[in-house]
């Protein structure tokens, strides 16, 4: 019964850490951060992203805004390895922005698993991306020709987990809850949200975590998805 596949970006389709882990590593030495105190590249770039991603988490649940997300990140990153924040380079976050959305990195088999599954359903994505980041990121990856729908929380005014944004998706699209599905890797964004609002949902789970019991559908890999449908 299913006619409409969802899907999320970042960390589903588009290799959200393993670009920015290439993009830090560039800012680090152009920058010359270890000359700052910031001695062990890899070390920066594991607590920036811990900090990243707790801060993604309160943005999703509008905790905080996107204003305070990008000013955080880097700050808290340098005070929390023993640099003062002042000493974060002004255009450091202009530059990662700048630079980090048009890396290339996609997980494993999307482009065979979306061309495949384009012959079967109409997708389309739901992020909660930025939407000039996410834009980037859609036309620097070729990814824009096996969607039909680009929603962005931005533009609707709610993330996900947000009953809104879904509705707001599935009439963009002229679905139906029963035949709409929601792939993603974040189990409150994504999986809650979906399933909360009324329409099934797969846990993208690369890292393999144990998953909650309220989690029905989980793969590891994306072409498992064209083993499914």
């Amino acid at each position: 019964m299913i006619k409409h596949i969802f899907f999320d970006l970042d960390h589903t389709i588009w290799d959200f850490d393993k670009n920015a882990r290439e993009t830090l590593t560039e800012l680090y030495h152009r920058y010359e951060l270890n000359t700052l105190g910031l001695s062990s590249c890899e070390t920066f770039i594991d607590v920036y992203t811990e900090n990243n991603h707790l801060l993604w988490a309160d943005y999703h649940l509008g905790r905080i805004t996107k204003e305070t997300l990008r000013s955080e990140r880097f700050s808290k990153t340098f005070v929390q390895l023993g640099v003062s924040a002042d000493l974060v380079p002004p255009q450091f976050e202009a530059e990662y922005v700048r630079l980090s959305p048009r890396k290339k990195n996609l997980f494993e088999g999307s482009e065979k698993v979306l061309a495949y599954l384009q012959q079967k359903y109409t997708l389309h994505i739901i992020s909660n991306g930025f939407k000039e980041t996410t834009l980037t990121k859609m036309d620097t990856c070729n990814l824009n020709p096996y969607f039909t729908n680009v929603i962005i929380s931005e533009d609707v005014g709610v993330n996900k987990p947000d009953r809104a944004i879904f509705e707001y998706a599935l009439e963009k699209a002229g679905a139906e809850k029963d035949e709409s599905i929601m792939i993603g890797d974040s189990l409150e964004a994504d999986i809650r949200g979906a399933q909360n609002f009324g329409i099934k949902a797969i846990f993208f789970n690369p890292l393999n975590i144990d998953p909650p019991a309220d989690v029905e559908w989980q793969i590891l890999k994306l072409d498992e998805l064209m083993h499914h449908f």
